[in-house]
C-alpha cells in the first residue's frame, strides 16, 4: 500500500466531530448563540449535504483507487511476462540446429507456404 493511500485511508476513517467541534467554538468566539430559533434547521441542512457530498466523493476515491491497482497490477503482470519472453530469447541466441530442429523445439516458429485456394 502506497504511503497516499495510507494517508487516505487514514482520513476516511476520521469521525467528522472534530469539525462540528470547531464550528461550536468559533460560535463561542463570536458569542453567538448556538442553538438560536432561526439558525436551528440550518446546521442539520448544511451538515446533511456536506455529509452526502463527502460520503459520494469518498465513493469516487476508492473507485479510482481500485481502477488505479488493477491497471497497476496489469501492468507489472506484463511487464513480468516481457521480461520472461525477453530471458528465453537471451538463451536462445546461442541455439543452432537445422530449421525443423529449431521448430520442434519450440525456439523458432514454422514459416509454412500460404494456402492456394481452387489449385
Amino acid at each position: 500500500m502506497t504511503t497516499q493511500m495510507q494517508d487516505s485511508a487514514a482520513y476516511a476513517n476520521h469521525e467528522p466531530y472534530p469539525g462540528v467541534a470547531v464550528r461550536l467554538w468559533q460560535l463561542g468566539i463570536e458569542m453567538r448563540p448556538l442553538f438560536g430559533r432561526d439558525a436551528l434547521w440550518a446546521y442539520p441542512l448544511f451538515a446533511s449535504v456536506g455529509g452526502s457530498f463527502g460520503y459520494w466523493l469518498q465513493g469516487v476515491e476508492q473507485r479510482q483507487l481500485k481502477i488505479l491497482t488493477d491497471r497497476r497490477d496489469r501492468l507489472l503482470e506484463k511487464r513480468r511476462r516481457a521480461a520472461a519472453r525477453e530471458e528465453v530469447s537471451r538463451e536462445n541466441i546461442g541455439n543452432t540446429g537445422t530449421p525443423a530442429q529449431l521448430a520442434e523445439d519450440g525456439t523458432m516458429p514454422v514459416m509454412r507456404p500460404p494456402h492456394q485456394h481452387g489449385v
